[in-house]
């Protein structure tokens, strides 16, 4: 296995820019033991679908804010029955929650701006995961978010949950892919999906955060309506920010 210091990201990141996903997860998943995939949508169970014929036994997890939609709770089972897989949940702190909730209440976030609520909900349990990988495996892509991801690559050293001591790796082998490939995908494989898609949901997030978008909305205007429609990110992806920045 690949050390993550030695693992030249930068470079494959330009060899593999033109690779199919297929081909990204096995660099992945032949480079890194400890590694995971992050799942929540309809990307991340194509990704689930197409590691399960490349290595079963790769950990999955998922974040649960404690806010998200009953159709989404249910979908979380039905991927774990589905591929007879184990699925990590992660829960917020509690203490953290408690004080915030407390504080500020349930729906401070229509008037401050969701990054704190995210940052207890999503960000700090997502943080002491990777705090145990040297990899992860996400589902972004470059169409789903202009303002923040159009600059995502294939590979890469994760900018926000990188440390000075320590480098993760982050892949993203559905980069180049569209939503229209995503969804072919899922027809032509029987991918389980979540029944909110069949309500004119498409980006799919914490229930008071989430609605469905209008035909030929882009799908992040479904996130956060009431913020700047160029800075949709949650935390999770926050390096893309820094990136569109830089």
């Amino acid at each position: 296995m690949t050390s993550t210091l030695k693992f030249d990201a930068e470079q494959l990141a330009r060899d593999y820019m033109h690779k199919t996903p297929g081909e990204i997860l096995k660099l992945a998943l032949n480079s890194f033991e400890n590694i995971a995939i992050s799942f929540s949508g309809a990307e991340d169970v194509v990704l689930i679908d197409m590691v399960k014929k490349i290595k079963p036994g790769v950990n999955v997890f998922s974040l649960d804010t404690g806010r998200l939609h009953p159709e989404t709770y249910r979908f979380i089972e039905q991927v774990r029955n589905h591929y007879h897989i184990n699925i990590e949940v992660l829960s917020p702190d509690h203490a953290a929650l408690e004080k915030f909730v407390r504080e500020k209440g349930l729906y401070s976030f229509y008037k401050d701006g969701h990054k704190e609520c995210c940052g207890i909900r999503k960000v700090m349990p997502l943080r002491k995961k990777l705090n145990t990988l040297d990899a992860w495996i996400t589902g972004q892509r470059k169409d789903q978010s202009p303002g923040t991801r159009a600059d995502v690559p294939v590979v890469e050293k994760d900018p926000a949950f990188s440390t000075a001591d320590r480098t993760l790796i982050k892949f993203n082998p559905l980069s180049f892919w569209t939503s229209a490939e995503v969804w072919q995908y899922i027809r032509d494989h029987d991918v389980p999906y979540n029944e909110l898609h069949n309500k004119g949901y498409i980006s799919i997030g914490c229930e008071p955060c989430t609605r469905p978008v209008l035909p030929n909305q882009h799908e992040r205007e479904g996130r956060w309506w009431w913020e700047d429609a160029t800075m949709k990110e949650c935390g999770l992806h926050v390096g893309n920010k820094q990136k569109k920045i830089a």
